[in-house]
């Protein structure tokens, strides 16, 4: 028998309780959310009426963007290096303009327009946008600007705009350092697109391209400000709404030395080469100097391309920075740390003696490798060899500790590596070993190859910069701190600290003393003998075309540039350095006669400054 379900009763009273508190709590949130919408439109309706009937008339108010001005750039003591000069440009914009062609030929008539100049714009107008100015002509004078401003109603959408450009008043003295500014191009907008720069260069035409424009281009920019303003259906300006200044771009303090940098520049004169000092008790590049050079004004306001293409097509390739990017065999010049190495891996000691007879060969291999002196220099220690520069101390050094030893040691001293310098335009060079070579050319190493690579031949390349470097690590005593260029941001004393890698530690630090003091007597027994202050130096000629094993080096019968590099690696003052100078002079020949007195008059410069008495 199936049981009878139960009836449930309703409690009508309190459904009709819980109905009214939901009515209600419903009624007052319409109520706050009404409140809301009319405070709303008596804000926009009311109090703001004015401001808003003004913007909504016609759509006549213009935003217009205000481009930072860009920091300024000096040297160590507060020299001027790159700034910022007031200039006229002539801006076109394309939808206002009917008939592009026959425009450009009757502006001609009052403001020439060259064919470069021409061509260059309309090249640009392929992928710029109609609505947004472009620029027709740069640096009008004050002539042109004259006579076009007369004659400006016949031309709609152009107009005179006056502005800021970078200006470098020592030209092509420091080109390889500063780098230059050009106009913004789709790789740049590419770039910055991708780092989410862009929005900031809604009225910028110019980026850093090269060097320290480059490097510290967002410290340098700024941030753009803006104006509203209103026009009138001609696009004339009635008033001005509303101003945004922009924030310039941060002053940048370096620490270049502008005399050494100009002493420098002045020795290196008609020659190709670099030279480059840097101060070893913090990593700061005191001179970097690549020469031969450019102007960098002349890619500023955008150069020709016939002017450019001189600059590509010239042989001494003045493009190129050769302090960063020039690649050399090191030659001489690295014999103290390849001797350093040996008296750590105690293949040698420092009263080792070998006999040089002007030749030394490979046990059991007929070949002879020739000492630069030919009768040779006798029984030679490890000071003899780095004064007298012998080969065959070295080769017999290089023998017995092998490539693969001398890579690794020399990495942490930067060879085979980029340094880490801020500007961009740098290259590792290479510090051989087995392993390379047979990635390189699918080829083994071979004993010979070793014997190359002990007297800084061969395989063996570097840039100045990396052996000033070196030199510094070297005369610190394995201190190593990363070369830089910039000392301060926004202002002289806010220094900015050196980044100090881990020092080389040595197993017996008295060989850091003998290898600088073997140093130390090659300048005392030649240029720096009577020298006011105390120096230490190597020397080095670098081989550029490989002679025969008999036959003799003869300058005069090959071709120029062909020639030995000449090389020097200097500091001073020996007991605290406080400069360290490498230099390439390229095909100049002998590295002690040629770079020698180079390197004495620039030392000259940075440690008797101060002096009353004048440089010996």
């Amino acid at each position: 028998m199936s049981r009878r379900k139960r009836i449930t009763m309703h409690d009508h009273a309190a459904e009709a309780s819980l109905f009214k508190r939901r009515a209600l709590f419903t009624f007052f949130c319409v109520v706050a959310l009404l409140s809301v919408l009319l405070a709303n439109l008596y804000q926009l309706q009311v109090l703001s009426y004015k401001d808003y009937e003004t913007r909504s008339n016609d759509n006549r108010i213009r935003v217009v963007p205000v481009a930072p001005s860009r920091g300024l750039v000096y040297d160590r003591h507060g020299e001027l290096l790159a700034e910022n000069q007031p200039f006229y440009s002539l801006e076109l914009i394309p939808e206002k303009v009917k008939d592009m062609g026959a425009t450009l030929d009757a502006l001609d008539a009052y403001v020439h327009i060259s064919a470069d100049e021409r061509e260059s714009f309309l090249e640009a107008l392929k992928h710029h946008r109609r609505f947004k100015p472009l620029t027709l002509k740069s640096r009008l004078t004050e002539q042109e600007v004259a006579i076009f401003s007369v004659n400006q109603y016949q031309f709609p959408g152009i107009s005179v705009e006056a502005g800021l450009r970078r200006h470098y008043p020592y030209d092509s003295v420091l080109t390889h350092v500063l780098g230059y500014v050009g106009k913004i191009n789709t790789r740049d907008r590419t770039a910055l697109e991708r780092t989410d720069q862009w929005k900031n260069y809604p009225a910028t035409k110019d980026i850093g391209k090269q060097g320290i424009e480059k490097f510290y281009e967002p410290q340098l920019h700024g941030l753009p400000g803006h104006l509203e303003e209103e026009v009138n259906n001609r696009g004339r300006t009635i008033r001005t709404l509303k101003v945004v200044p922009p924030e310039p771009g941060q002053d940048i303090y370096l620490t270049l030395d502008l005399k050494l940098q100009q002493k420098a520049v002045e020795l290196l004169a008609g020659r190709r080469g670099s030279i480059v000092a840097i101060d070893p008790r913090d990593g700061g590049i005191l001179a970097m100097v690549s020469s031969p050079s450019y102007d960098p004004n002349h890619f500023v306001h955008g150069i020709s391309s016939k002017d450019y293409s001189a600059l590509l097509n010239d042989k001494s390739r003045p493009l190129i920075n050769r302090a960063t990017q020039g690649q050399y065999a090191p030659a001489s010049t690295v014999k103290p740390l390849i001797a350093l190495l040996g008296l750590e891996e105690k293949a040698i000691t420092e009263k080792t003696r070998i006999w040089d007879p002007g030749f030394w060969q490979i046990p059991g291999v007929e070949r002879k490798y020739r000492d630069w002196r030919r009768w040779g220099h006798g029984w030679v220690n490890v000071y003899s060899a780095i004064t007298e520069s012998c080969d065959i101390f070295f080769y017999d050094l290089a023998y017995k500790i092998g490539v693969d030893n001398m890579s690794r040691f020399m990495e942490p001293f930067g060879f085979g590596q980029v340094s880490g310098v801020d500007i961009s335009e740098e290259s590792a060079g290479n510090m051989p070993s087995k392993d390379w070579k047979r990635l390189k050319y699918n080829q083994p190493w071979y004993i010979g190859d070793t014997i190359s690579v002990g007297i800084g031949q061969g395989y063996w390349t570097t840039t100045p910069l990396q052996l000033a470097n070196a030199t510094a690590i070297l005369a610190n005593r394995g201190r190593r701190f990363t070369p830089h260029l910039l000392k301060a941001m926004q202002t002289q004393d806010a220094d900015v600290a050196p980044d100090e890698r881990p020092p080389i530690v040595l197993d017996n630090p008295h060989n850091w003393e003998v290898i600088n003091e073997a140093m130390r007597m090659t300048a005392n027994k030649s240029r720096f003998t009577d020298a006011r202050y105390t120096a230490a130096m190597k020397t080095g000629t670098a081989q550029v075309f490989s002679v025969a094993e008999d036959a003799r080096y003869d300058a005069k019968t090959i071709d120029e540039r062909l020639r030995d590099n000449a090389l020097i690696v200097a500091y001073a003052p020996f007991e605290q350095p406080r400069i360290v100078i490498a230099m390439v002079l390229e095909n100049a020949g002998w590295g002690g006669a040629n770079a020698g007195p180079i390197a004495r008059e620039l030392l000259d410069e940075y440690m008797l400054r101060d002096t009353k008495e004048p440089a010996l």
